[in-house]
């Protein structure tokens, strides 16, 4: 933790220290800037369908689209021109791949496991995250594998999910994210890649993933929604209140074997961004969630805010509070901003 004691025991007075100085001009306060937002922190979370000519719009996420892979191609050619260093991928399956186990989950041949083929052939350097949970392709739309009374069991899910992984990590995934939030899943995984011979592919670990309700456009988006119904997730995310937690979750999966942590969502967070900094000093990456996106655009739709500037400042909060990267579907447009400056 950096020690401002130093600092702000200096007595600096007015009118010998003006502090309005050096934000009189553009370039001073472009020589005292501290925090700096740049296309290298952006990965870009894209939703993927089948079919082929895809291009579906997501209504509650306005410029936010489900692509089918050829579509899903054309968007990754885009990305790199712009910059941008990696991509999020999120499957919307058909509703008759769904199942009480979410077995297609697995399925080498799946949506996911195809686009990542796709994407690393035409692509091989565009870093690809795949996401490690099982809601959309359960009929009851919770993470994970349910006993009768609808509780998601721990081991059994953790089971799937290692199945999961080692099926995207086959496929050429550069990082496997499970976003599900069971106990001990890291540790699983880790050793599964590592017996498997993927000693190169990266974790990503939801560590710190709360319970909010700033998720339901990505619900929408994913068709987990209208499975999940009136239930939620509060067993096994973490409930909104607590910070301490927090710490104990991404101590944990770093313990395990992740290669970097998630706090999700963003801005409500920044709280638990510093302290995990602070306190781990690990890659630590941000998921700006899809309620946050649809929140500014909604806003900036009305006429109520510039969408540009928001975009920016929400970014640079973020990343000011401590994140190394950011997943946001602001990625695309931010990157256009930084290029154009």
């Amino acid at each position: 933790m950096t020690d401002h004691t130093s600092r702000s025991s200096t007595k600096r007075q007015f009118p010998l220290t003006r502090l309005r100085r050096m934000r009189r001009d553009e370039f001073s306060r472009r020589l005292m800037r501290e925090t700096r937002l740049t296309t290298d922190d952006l990965i870009f979370p894209i939703f993927i369908v089948e079919g082929s000519g895809q291009r579906q719009e997501i209504p509650s996420m306005p410029d936010i689209f489900r692509l089918s892979i050829d579509e899903l191609l054309k968007e990754a050619a885009e990305l790199c021109q712009l910059g941008i260093p990696a991509i999020a991928l999120f499957p919307s399956p058909n509703q008759d791949t769904k199942s009480l186990d979410g077995n297609e989950a697995w399925n080498p041949d799946g949506l996911v496991q195809r686009a990542v083929k796709a994407l690393k052939t035409d692509f091989p350097d565009l870093g690809i995250i795949t996401d490690i949970a099982l809601d959309p392709y359960t009929t009851h739309g919770q993470d994970g594998i349910i006993d009768d009374n609808g509780y998601v069991l721990n081991e059994e899910t953790v089971t799937a999910l290692v199945k999961q992984a080692l099926s995207h990590a086959a496929a050429g995934a550069d990082i496997v994210a499970p976003s599900d939030m069971m106990d001990g899943r890291i540790g699983a995984i880790r050793h599964a890649l590592e017996d498997n011979n993927h000693i190169y592919t990266r974790i990503l670990a939801y560590s710190a993933k709360y319970a909010s309700s700033y998720y339901g456009p990505f619900r929408d988006a994913v068709g987990s929604s209208g499975n999940l119904g009136k239930g939620n997730k509060h067993t096994y995310q973490m409930d909104i209140a607590n910070s301490d937690e927090a710490l104990h979750e991404v101590g944990m999966d770093l313990a395990e074997g992740a290669d970097m942590v998630m706090i999700k969502p963003g801005m409500p967070y920044l709280d638990i961004v510093r302290r995990v900094k602070d306190e781990f000093g690990a890659p630590t990456m941000v998921y700006q969630v899809s309620g946050e996106y649809a929140m500014h655009m909604a806003a900036a739709r009305n006429g109520w805010l510039d969408e540009e500037a928001v975009a920016i400042e929400s970014l640079v909060s973020i990343k000011r509070a401590g994140a190394d990267a950011i997943l946001t579907y602001f990625a695309k447009k931010a990157a256009r901003l930084l290029q154009s400056t």
